[in-house]
């Protein structure tokens, strides 16, 4: 007997930092498994373009900012416009900048943590709101890092902001899951993206082949999504065979 997994079909979900990386990747593999995808990003080109290959019928793209809330309102009232509802959130817009406390400008810092929990909460509070008017429960995928459960010697900054995702994953959980609400946390080790180049890794840097691919997480978020309805995973860690832990 197979197990039970949840058909996705149909089902609508909005995504950010679908430009790239694991947003680009999650977007194709929900696709592929039927979805339809609301896809969130700066960079219009880009979302255009991943749009052209999905199909205009699989997929739409809203530019936007995630320190912005008004633009993740944007994000969900086109999900609901175009699509009839909205089932799912992948909250995955974020930056990287590696060094010590001192390192980086204040400007940079403060993009940074703009972007990757203030974005999270704006993302996540516009979903919810939607979520609650429908009625019938839906998901919050928040991805974070394994930098949000131990940190480095190099990254405090980033970490802060990781482990603010794992925290507001973790308390969400208690306040939402009573209304069918479920709330997954992605947390991988290194991925080879354009996360971070130029900001403390090196584009064509052979490490970067024993990190995990982007695909690999795309897997993770598809993978909760497809979950039946009865049960969740709270959090989802993972490294390459390759990487120490």
């Amino acid at each position: 007997m197979p197990a039970e997994s949840r058909n996705l079909s149909g089902s609508v979900v909005a995504l950010t930092g679908a430009s790239s990386g694991i947003g680009q990747a999650a977007a194709r593999l929900l696709v592929e498994a039927g979805a339809k995808v609301v896809l969130g990003a700066r960079r219009a080109d880009r979302l255009e373009a991943l749009v052209a290959e999905l199909g205009a019928e699989n997929a739409l793209a809203v530019p936007g900012d995630v320190r912005k809330p008004e633009d993740q309102e944007a994000l969900v009232a086109a999900a609901v416009e175009r699509f009839g509802r909205l089932d799912s959130v992948v909250a995955n817009a974020g930056l990287g900048k590696y060094g010590g406390i001192t390192d980086a400008s204040d400007d940079e810092l403060r993009t940074m943590l703009e972007t990757n929990l203030d974005g999270t909460v704006w993302t996540v509070r516009s979903a919810v709101r939607q979520f609650r008017a429908q009625g019938d429960g839906g998901d919050v995928v928040i991805v974070s890092s394994v930098a949000g459960l131990r940190g480095g010697e190099d990254e405090a900054v980033y970490a802060s902001t990781k482990f603010g995702q794992v925290g507001l994953a973790g308390s969400l959980d208690r306040e939402v899951r009573a209304e069918g609400i479920r709330v997954s946390t992605i947390c991988p080790a290194g991925v080879k993206t354009e996360f971070a180049i130029g900001d403390g890794r090196t584009e064509g840097d052979p490490a970067l082949d024993d990190y995990l691919a982007p695909e690999d997480v795309a897997f993770a978020i598809v993978t909760v999504l497809q979950q039946p309805r009865r049960l969740r995973t709270t959090l989802w860690a993972m490294w390459s065979m390759k990487q120490g832990s």
